[in-house]
């Protein structure tokens, strides 16, 4: 879930490009002026153009290549590392920041942002509506405020950050919100995935998602995004 790229040219791509402006806003607003930065996640080079300054034209970017948030970087010393999506989906999300944190040059500046808890109300209610007998796992856990924010402290973070706002969007069908889902890679993770729904059960789903619905015949779904931001110490540690 949440690994986030685009697959054609019409694809769905609202949860990318809410984060995209999100960060260069919050870059924006920060004393920080990075000469080797990394972005993760950015594979359409749109955070690169919207950054402040002379940081897009230093930016490593490595969306093209795909790189282990679970391991040890091959490389460091980076003022400025920028995330979009991808934490929400590793296994070992304590050592992902760990690795984060020690990626960076002392001093330097993390910025990252997933959905998070909270995220898809709507279809949660439509999925446990369509087995209410026996619910299968079809949507792996996500992290919420609290727990991020005991995370970062774990991981060594110094002036940890966490907040979260969300995005609504408005659909008029269940099979709508899926295929934007599936757009924006934002399916299920899990290792063992339940088996697919029986036609029944996705009738109840989409009905139940529709009952969910205003007077004007759509559902407004929620994406919640979370932003992680901290530093590494100016001692390097």
């Amino acid at each position: 879930m949440f690994t986030l790229q685009t697959r054609k040219a019409d694809s769905a791509r609202f949860v990318l490009d809410d984060m995209v402006e999100d960060m260069a806003e919050r870059l924006a607003f920060v004393r920080h002026d990075p000469e080797h930065s990394l972005l993760i996640g950015d594979h359409g080079r749109e955070l690169a153009r919207l950054l402040p300054g002379g940081l897009a034209a230093q930016a490593d970017i490595l969306g093209e290549s795909p790189i282990d948030l679970e391991a040890p970087f091959p490389n460091g010393g980076f003022d400025f590392i920028g995330v979009l999506g991808l934490l929400d989906t590793v296994n070992d999300l304590p050592g992902a920041l760990i690795h984060l944190r020690q990626a960076l040059a002392p001093g330097g500046l993390v910025i990252a942002m997933f959905p998070g808890a909270g995220s898809l109300p709507a279809l949660r209610r439509a999925i446990y509506a369509a087995e209410p007998d026996r619910p299968a796992a079809r949507m792996h856990p996500l992290v919420d405020t609290r727990a991020a924010a005991q995370l970062l402290q774990r991981a060594g973070w110094k002036d940890p950050v966490v907040d979260s706002h969300d995005l609504p969007v408005r659909y008029s069908s269940l099979d709508r919100l899926v295929d934007d889902l599936r757009d924006q890679g934002l399916g299920n993770v899990l290792a063992s995935p339940a088996p697919s729904l029986t036609k029944a059960g996705l009738e109840r789903a989409r009905r139940a998602f529709l009952d969910q619905a205003d007077e004007d015949g759509r559902v407004t779904e929620t994406f919640s995004i979370l932003t992680l931001s901290g530093r590494r110490s100016l001692a390097g540690t």
